[in-house]
């Protein structure tokens, strides 16, 4: 039972990392229909910039802060100079967002090399807590409780607002929320930067979980796709559980069946398409 405990929190604390990170991809893609494959190198990014400042003695939280704040900004750059002419246009999103995938990893390669970098949590995060008969990371149920925030936090944002109203309308009808002269634009700015912004934060809140390397670009985007698929897009409450199916289904993947944990999110995955092709809680588009 102690070892099941200690399965499930493992999935729960990888979930919410997932979540951190997906859930600026499911946005974006929700709203503003665009299928951005940068993010998993905003991600990476990200996580490598909060490595720099912890090594230039800043601490943990400023660091991930920097990671957060040069994601949003390249993010804003990308959407602004790029994405905004492309909207509608998946097959050009898919090539630019990927080929500007590999210039960041290779921008990231020239300067930091090709080893794994890890910078460890806050000192006072650095205890573990006592589960029957073994221990688990404070860190990690730190991450868990991050995340609950974090999705408190985007709920009321998208739900109780007026910024989340407009947010909602674009979902439902874009044209018709444009048509009533709502500045859909800048929303959907604004969502794309806090997506980066929060895409970049969990690089580096990741880090001391699963380190950082400038290969993991892709392995990251492909979990977030999946969580976004089997959630659905457009949905914090989807993502979020998408997040903790994927999370918990690694855990346990990795830990009873190790010759084939790579594959049981897949089986999810497929799962899903066969079930309900929209995602668990996903809106259809319009």
């Amino acid at each position: 039972m102690d070892l099941l405990v200690i399965n499930v929190l493992n999935g729960v604390s990888f979930g919410m990392i997932l979540f951190l990170f997906a859930m600026g991809l499911s946005i974006t893609l929700g709203v503003m229909g665009v299928l951005n494959l940068t993010h998993g190198a905003l991600f990476m990014l990200g996580g490598f910039i909060g490595v720099t400042v912890v090594r230039a003695g800043g601490s943990f939280w400023l660091a991930a802060l920097a990671g957060g704040v040069v994601a949003g900004l390249i993010g804003l750059i990308i959407e602004g100079v790029f994405l905004r002419r492309l909207y509608k246009q998946l097959d050009e999103q898919v090539v630019l967002t990927l080929g500007l995938v590999y210039i960041i990893g290779n921008l990231v390669l020239w300067i930091y090399g090709g080893r794994i970098y890890s910078v460890p949590p806050p000192a006072f995060l650095i205890h573990t807590v006592v589960v029957g008969d073994f221990r688990f990371p404070l860190y990690r149920l730190t991450l868990i409780g991050i995340g609950i925030v974090a999705f408190v936090i985007l709920w009321w944002l998208i739900e109780k607002t007026r910024f989340g109203a407009i947010i909602r309308a674009g979902m439902d009808d874009r044209k018709m929320t444009t048509g009533l002269g709502l500045n859909y634009g800048f929303t959907a700015s604004a969502v794309f930067t806090v997506g980066a912004f929060a895409g970049g934060m969990a690089g580096l809140l990741a880090t001391p979980v699963i380190g950082v390397v400038f290969t993991m670009s892709l392995d990251i985007l492909l979990y977030a796709l999946i969580v976004v698929v089997v959630g659905g897009s457009g949905s914090i409450q989807g993502t979020l559980l998408g997040a903790l199916i994927i999370g918990v289904m690694d855990a346990f993947g990795k830990a009873y069946l190790q010759d084939f944990a790579t594959f049981t999110m897949y089986i999810v995955l497929i799962i899903m398409l066969l079930i309900k092709p929209t995602g668990i809680l996903g809106r259809k588009q319009t």
